[in-house]
């Protein structure tokens, strides 16, 4: 299998772990940064749930339903991100790879209420692309 860079790819699927050890993979976004690998997310939603609970998580390209495509999976520790100003500049790395997407979805985020209702994740590799 190939390895994916996950800066390049326009979908991962991020695979968190239940307390029980199953583990969930949920399609997401990603931007990079200083070497590390960011996500967001709703704070209240299961990913963020479960990386509080259990930091070793796995990634691996996908389309934007979540089909892993055979990139291989990439291993890593995610931590939830409380720094305002690293924020800003992850939204900033967001902006310049979606583009247009990612400024649609931050405006109905703010109409709805939603934008500051979010969790920023920050994944750390043990496993280098």
């Amino acid at each position: 299998m190939d390895s994916f860079s996950p800066s390049t790819a326009p979908y991962i699927s991020l695979a968190t772990y239940r307390k029980s050890g199953v583990e969930v993979l949920t399609p997401v976004w990603v931007a990079e940064l200083d070497g590390r690998y960011y996500v967001f997310s709703e704070a209240g939603a299961g990913k963020v749930k479960r990386i509080r609970n259990h930091p070793q998580v796995r990634i691996a390209a996908c389309n934007y339903s979540g089909k892993v495509r055979h990139s291989g999976w990439l291993a890593g520790e995610a931590s939830i991100v409380t720094d305002s100003a690293l924020m800003g500049r992850v939204y900033e790395e967001f902006t310049a790879k979606y583009g247009w997407q990612i400024r649609l979805t931050n405006l109905l985020s703010k109409i709805a209420g939603r934008y500051d209702q979010r969790a920023m994740l920050e994944i750390t590799l043990t496993d280098r692309p």
